[in-house]
């Protein structure tokens, strides 16, 4: 089937107002273990939603730049930052990624589950993501690897996304060569508990990679 056909914005503030809150309110998991051991500096996260992952970094010292297309997800964003008393380590920015990005460069950039059944130029943003790594810092690209499993859908009814590889991801990059390090790159499966008790089973992928302290 087709992509959603309304404009990033609309579609987005729609699926949050029809939800009293769409995500967990936790902190992803691969976030967690992958930015354990590197340095707190800047970070910049892109498609944020409700803030969940952007004020885990602000707690563990992080200074933040989080971006969503959701004028609704950044205010509950701005709430949670505010009940967790770290709004003001945390610039929210609306951005369609499609249209605008942050400026400056960043200690580390981490796209999460950054996928859309809305027209949206994931491999362009993510060059653009890459491009706003400083020397020496990381990009962070978790994905999901497929449709989740443990759950009824329809699947006629499912919209035509495409779920990257790690390999794929890095390809698209289209990164200088000798200029980054690869530091994670893997597919695993983790079990998600939703409110009413059953468990959702998803194939997850991760790519981590460092810039190269010499590297342009």
């Amino acid at each position: 089937m087709s992509e959603e056909t309304r404009p990033a914005q609309e579609y987005w503030d729609d699926r949050y107002r029809e939800n009293g809150r769409l995500w967990s309110g936790m902190p992803s998991a691969a976030l967690v273990r992958e930015v354990h051991g590197l340095t707190p500096g800047s970070a910049l996260e892109l498609g944020c939603g409700e803030g969940a992952d952007a004020v885990w970094l602000a707690l563990t010292g992080w200074r933040v730049t989080a971006v969503d297309v959701s004028a609704v997800a950044l205010e509950r964003a701005r709430v949670h930052a505010g009940e967790r008393g770290v709004g003001e380590r945390v610039d929210w920015q609306r951005h369609d990624l499609a249209e605008s990005f942050p400026e400056g460069s960043y200690d580390l950039v981490c796209s999460l589950f950054l996928h859309s059944t809305v027209e949206l130029p994931r491999e362009r943003i993510l060059r653009r993501a890459a491009a706003a790594v400083a020397p020496g810092g990381t990009l962070l690209v978790v994905g999901h690897a497929g449709w989740p499993r443990g759950v009824e859908h329809d699947h006629e009814d499912r919209p035509e996304v495409h779920f990257p590889t790690p390999a794929e991801v890095f390809a698209s990059l289209e990164l200088p060569e000798g200029a980054w390090d690869v530091r994670t790159d893997e597919e695993y499966e983790r079990v998600r508990v939703l409110p009413d008790g059953r468990e959702m089973h998803h194939l997850d992928n991760t790519l981590k990679l460092r810039r190269l302290p010499h590297a342009a």
